[in-house]
C-alpha cells in the first residue's frame, strides 16, 4: 500500500509539474510577443496598400483569406467524401483501406517544406502556374488533406452502428443513411478537423514561400503571386529593417489563431448539443 501511494504521489507530482511547465512556457511566449508587438500596432500597419514605409499587413491578411478559402474548397470535399467511402462503403478489413490509412498518416507527418518543394516542382514548374495563389492553394490542399481525411474518418467511426442498423431496418438506403443520420452525428468532429486545418493554413510559411511567393500586394488573379501573414512575418524578421512591425504582425497572427481555436470549440459544442 505504501509503495502504491508513493508511486501515485510521484505520478501526480510529475503530471502537475509537466502541466505547469507547459503552461508557463506558453504564457511566456504569449507575453513576450504581446510586449514586443503591441507598441508597434499602429493604423499605418493596416493600410490598404503596402509600401516600404508602412509595411502594411492588410494585403497579406487578404491573401491569407483567399488562399484559405481556395485550399478548403479543394481539400474538404475530397477529404470528407474519401472518409465516407473508407468508413461506409469499403469492405471492412480490406488491405487497400489499410494502405490508404497508413499513407494518410504518413503524409500527415511529412514536414511542410517537403510539400513546398513538391508544389514548386509540380504546380509551379511542371504545370507552369509560376509563383501564384493557385499553386499555393493546391499545395496547401495536398498538405491538409490527410488531416481532414483522418479527422472525418474518426468522427464517422464514432457514430454507433446501431444508428445505421436502425435506419436500414426502417427501409432507408445507404446513401440516405449516411447523409441523414451519420454525417449530422459526426458534424462536430468534422468541423473540428476543418478548423484545425484552417489553423495550419494560417500558420504555414515554408510551403508558401516556394509556391505562392512573397509579393506584398493584393493578388489581382489566382495566377498572381502573394504573401500570407506568416510569410509576411518571416519576410519582416529576415530583412531586419522592420523587426517591431514583425512582432506586431505576430500579435495579429496570434489573435487569429486564438479566435480559430475558440471558434472550433464553440462550433463543436453547439453541434454536439443540437445532435
Amino acid at each position: 500500500m505504501k509503495k502504491e501511494k508513493k508511486s501515485e504521489t510521484l505520478l501526480r507530482t510529475t503530471t502537475w509539474a509537466s502541466a505547469g511547465i507547459t503552461g508557463g512556457v506558453l504564457l511566456y511566449l504569449i507575453g513576450f510577443i504581446l510586449v514586443k508587438g503591441i507598441p508597434y500596432v499602429k493604423p499605418s500597419l493596416f493600410a490598404f496598400t503596402y509600401t516600404s514605409e508602412n509595411v502594411s499587413l492588410t494585403p497579406a491578411l487578404i491573401s491569407t483569406v483567399i488562399i484559405t478559402i481556395l485550399s478548403l474548397a479543394i481539400a474538404v470535399p475530397l477529404g470528407v467524401f474519401a472518409a465516407i467511402w473508407l468508413t461506409e462503403y469499403a469492405p471492412r478489413g480490406s488491405k487497400m483501406v489499410a494502405v490508404i490509412r497508413v499513407t494518410a498518416e504518413t503524409l500527415a507527418g511529412i514536414p511542410s517544406i517537403v510539400y513546398g518543394l513538391f508544389g514548386l516542382l509540380f504546380f509551379v514548374t511542371f504545370l507552369g502556374w509560376g509563383f501564384s495563389v493557385l499553386a499555393g492553394a493546391f499545395t496547401l490542399s495536398v498538405m491538409i488533406l490527410p488531416l481532414i481525411l483522418r479527422s472525418t474518418e474518426e468522427a464517422l467511426q464514432s457514430v454507433p452502428d446501431a444508428w445505421r442498423e436502425g435506419a436500414f431496418g426502417l427501409g432507408a438506403g445507404r446513401l440516405r443513411t449516411v447523409f441523414r443520420m451519420v454525417l449530422p452525428a459526426a458534424a462536430p468532429g468534422i468541423s473540428a478537423g476543418v478548423i484545425l486545418a484552417i489553423g495550419r493554413i494560417v500558420g504555414e510559411t515554408a510551403a508558401l514561400i516556394y509556391t505562392a511567393g512573397t509579393v506584398a500586394h493584393i493578388p489581382e488573379s489566382p495566377l498572381r503571386s502573394a504573401r500570407t501573414l506568416s510569410v509576411h512575418l518571416y519576410a519582416l524578421s529576415s530583412e531586419g529593417l522592420h523587426t517591431g512591425e514583425g512582432y506586431a504582425t505576430a500579435v495579429v497572427l496570434l489573435l487569429i489563431v486564438i479566435l480559430i481555436n475558440t471558434a472550433s470549440v464553440t462550433i463543436a459544442k453547439r453541434l454536439g448539443t443540437r445532435q
